[in-house]
């Protein structure tokens, strides 16, 4: 696998194109010791060691996070009116240009995961492979064992679309019911059209798990950091779900 050094370094986060062409002429980046100032050079960053300044570069192609996604901000790379969940990201990780994987409603907080990596955000989008989520929700009503049962059977939505069985845990009950749901499909608003087809609203909606992946307790929303070695191996593992 190689790559352009200008290409490499500017991935690495050491500037633009053009202040990376500067630096190689400056005569401060070096390939296995040779001193190197054209930008079309090709390195191989797994067999070859770059420094800058007499420190070695640590290349990585792929990069995985995992954020708190704040309400008032939606799950998207770019927009020309709202705050995006990448605008969040420091400068140093969106040189990597990661993507949320799947999407989280604008008001919805909660686990987001964002990667380059698009095999293995295709694996874990993939209708095929029926991933679970789970939200916390807080319903404006009383959640009901005869709701619990209408999930686990399936819920026809205002489109007439049948959702895929659901789970749902009542964790309080009352005029306001505290529930978690684990749905296995991602349609548009689905936990919210959900509970509207039983009559109750969500007024408060944060996801909690994707697949083997929880939510780290200690992210505020907003923050973010990257995924452990043992969680990058966990998603990456064939689940049967």
């Amino acid at each position: 696998m190689s790559l352009r050094i200008d290409k490499l370094l500017a991935n690495m986060g050491y500037g633009t194109r053009k202040e990376v062409k500067k630096l190689l002429k400056s005569g401060v980046v070096k390939v296995d010791d040779i001193i190197v100032k054209d930008p079309k050079t090709q390195v191989n960053p797994k067999e070859q060691v770059v420094t800058v300044w007499g420190e070695e570069v640590e290349y990585k192609e792929f990069i995985y996070l995992m954020m708190n996604k704040p309400p008032g901000v939606i799950s998207a790379t770019e927009d020309m009116v709202e705050e995006t969940v990448v605008d969040l990201l420091e400068e140093e990780d969106r040189v990597f240009a990661p993507f949320p994987v799947g999407r989280l409603d604008k008001d919805t907080e909660g686990l987001l995961l964002l990667t380059n990596d698009g095999q293995l955000a295709h694996q874990l989008l993939s209708p095929k492979k029926h991933v679970p989520k789970t939200y916390f929700a807080v319903i404006d009503g009383e959640v009901t064992e005869e709701d619990v049962a209408a999930f686990r059977r399936g819920i026809v939505l205002d489109d007439g679309y049948e959702t895929k069985p659901a789970e749902l845990v009542i964790l309080k009950a009352g005029l306001r019911s505290d529930v978690e749901v684990t749905i296995t499909e991602g349609k548009f608003h689905q936990v919210k059209r959900m509970f509207q087809a039983v009559g109750k609203r969500v007024v408060y909606l944060k996801r909690i798990q994707m697949g083997p992946l929880s939510l780290d307790p200690s992210l505020e929303p907003g923050e973010y950091r990257e995924l452990t070695e043992e969680e990058i191996d966990m998603l990456k593992q064939p689940q049967t779900y």
